[in-house]
């Protein structure tokens, strides 16, 4: 049954459809009826683009490729997009975006942190770049909370295109805190009749914990099947949609990050599998590639499409439909999807211009020199060796909070300081060290917080950073590719510093942690430390144990900018100021490398 709203809620969803476009009687509709006549519908779908606009490694300051060859940025897609829209001229095609848009380069951050447009009042270079290539509408995901709500509210204003999240509401009244859905008039050619195309957004719960100083008290984010249950009804028998499409910000595994307390975290086919009504699902946040995937709703029998088109405008979902119309209806004679490469064309002129001053600008930022480095640092082989390139951070993280919390309560307590290798192809060179070197080792925008722990916890907690690692008997052989699981980020070798440890990969889970000390003294499982870690790891990101607690710390400072600020005081980068090697990987004993 369709479930009670509010009147307001009811105008809010009104209010979304009407910016679409009128909504269509379904007489009149009716009216145009073509007998055996089929027609088609084209969905282009793009998602987790996190501010790629160029085919630019900020990093290496260079054109982007990988060992796949992909490229990468929106204006690539603009061209795919382009040539769809003209082989299809006199047709219908929809573009739409799964999220996690503003977010993720030296060009996002640039107009966040350095610039930021709730200052200078200057447009997005991903609304720039998005409102050129004309989208339909985009889902807020995830990482579009990691301004602030200001900066997402201004960008939103900026678009010329929807931004959808049904499942955020308004902590104080229920109501929807973004538009939730649009209807869209489409048509589909001469002589055909209208078709309503219903679109519904739904953003990732996980924002309540990796966001949690941003949105706490301001938002609330609900379950995602629930809230298509919700939705999907009204949005075809109050606002008469013809056929329903979903992006979700949510992959299709069914699992979560962060344990049971949120609603799941990719629940994609959940969605599919429970939610009558819904005909296809644009997804994202997991950055796979998943070309075409169907499941069967359990209460219709219908085959619901599903597409994920990976990362960084590398990919572009095309979804096409064949429908055909009797008494009155709409009806899905044939659906199914293929991934468009963006590595076979080359950008569009438009985009480009649209973005070059803000590309500059952020080009001369990310290569001013910052400090010189005595020798070479490199993360390649920071998952399973202590290295000086994450000490450097640990080394900042340790002194930040050490600075902070002198004279307070927590002063007599140890710092220690956890740290992971977030990109294999980090490294300072030995001399100049550009932002873009510190921006290349740090790639994320968190924050720097503090949290007491005690011995047992600590233990706790690198037990669980070692279960990553593969089981090795002795005399085994060893190759430094396949020591780690391969499908586990790198991001989640955390270390320590402050303690020394051995991981022995050659004993079972939830037992690698041996010798475990501090001074040279095995760490009393009671004691008490004060452990510097980022804000996602701190909120839950990951699951890891015992670390989701009140803060000690929390001045908010980006790690990247303490890690920029650290290196620009002293000018001087030597490992013999901040490393020290504390921790190795054993196999009974015996060190493996």
């Amino acid at each position: 049954m369709t479930p009670r709203i509010s009147r307001r809620t009811v105008i809010a969803g009104a209010a979304a459809a009407a910016a679409a476009g009128p909504l269509i009687d379904p007489a009149a509709a009716g009216a145009h009826t073509g007998a055996n006549r089929t027609w088609d519908l084209t969905v282009l779908g793009t998602s987790d683009t996190h501010g790629n606009v160029y085919n630019w490694d900020y990093y290496r300051d260079a054109e982007y490729d990988d060992s796949a060859h992909n490229d990468i940025g929106v204006a690539k897609v603009a061209t795919l997009v382009n040539q769809i829209r003209a082989e299809r001229r006199g047709k219908a095609t929809v573009v739409l975006d799964a999220g996690d848009t503003i977010q993720g380069t030296p060009l996002a951050t640039y107009y966040a942190k350095q610039e930021p447009i709730t200052t200078t009042g200057e447009t997005h270079p991903m609304a720039r770049a998005m409102n050129v290539i004309d989208y339909d509408a985009v889902t807020l995901g995830n990482h579009e909370f990691n301004y602030g709500i200001p900066l997402l509210r201004l960008w939103i204003r900026q678009l010329g295109f929807p931004a959808l999240a049904a499942n955020a509401v308004d902590a104080r009244t229920g109501l929807p805190a973004f538009t939730p859905f649009v209807v869209k008039k489409v048509s589909l050619g001469r002589g055909a009749p209208t078709l309503r195309l219903g679109i519904l957004g739904l953003t990732n719960p996980g924002v309540a914990i990796w966001d949690r100083a941003n949105v706490e008290g301001i938002l609330r984010f609900e379950d995602l099947v629930k809230t298509a249950r919700k939705w999907v009804p009204i949005m075809r028998r109050l606002f008469g949609a013809d056929i329903v499409l979903v992006s979700a910000h949510g992959g299709d595994s069914g699992e979560s990050s962060y344990g049971p307390e949120l609603p799941n975290e990719n629940p994609t086919a959940l969605i599919a599998e429970q939610v009558p009504g819904i005909d296809a699902i644009l997804f994202g946040h997991a950055h796979r590639e998943v070309v075409e995937r169907f499941v069967t709703n359990k209460v219709t029998g219908e085959q619901v499409l599903l597409t994920e088109p990976s990362r960084w405008g590398q990919r572009v979902s095309r979804m096409d439909f064949t429908l055909s119309r009797g008494h009155g209806r709409w009806r899905i004679d044939s659906k199914h999807s293929t991934m468009l490469n963006t590595n076979t064309v080359v950008e569009d002129p438009a985009v480009v211009a649209a973005v070059r001053a803000q590309h500059a600008k952020t080009v001369t930022y990310v290569n001013q020199v910052v400090a010189t480095s005595v020798v070479e640092l490199s993360a390649v082989e920071s998952r399973y060796k202590d290295t000086p390139i994450l000490d450097y951070i640990n080394k900042v993280q340790t002194d930040t909070v050490t600075a902070a919390l002198a004279g307070g309560s927590y002063a007599g307590l140890p710092v220690l300081s956890i740290a992971a290798p977030f990109s294999r192809t980090a490294r300072f060179p030995a001399g100049q060290v550009k932002i873009k070197d510190v921006a290349g080792l740090y790639i994320y925008d968190n924050t720097l917080e503090a949290v007491v722990l005690t011995g047992a916890e600590v233990k706790a907690y690198l037990e669980y950073s070692a279960k990553y690692f593969v089981t090795l008997a002795p005399g085994a052989p060893v190759d430094p590719n396949t020591i780690s699981d391969p499908a586990v980020p790198d991001y989640n070798y955390d270390t320590l510093s402050g303690v020394t440890y051995d991981i022995d990969i050659s004993r079972p889970v939830g037992d690698r942690i041996t010798r475990l000390e501090r001074d040279g003294v095995p760490v009393d499982p009671a004691a008490q430390f004060v452990v510097a870690v980022n804000n996602y790891r701190r909120s839950g990101g990951g699951n890891f144990p015992g670390i989701v607690k009140a803060q000690v710390y929390n001045a908010q400072q980006e790690i990247r900018q303490l890690l920029i600020d650290w290196a620009q005081a002293r000018g001087v980068i030597d490992p013999a100021d901040f490393y020290v090697e504390n921790w190795r990987l054993v196999r009974a004993g015996v060190p493996v490398f």
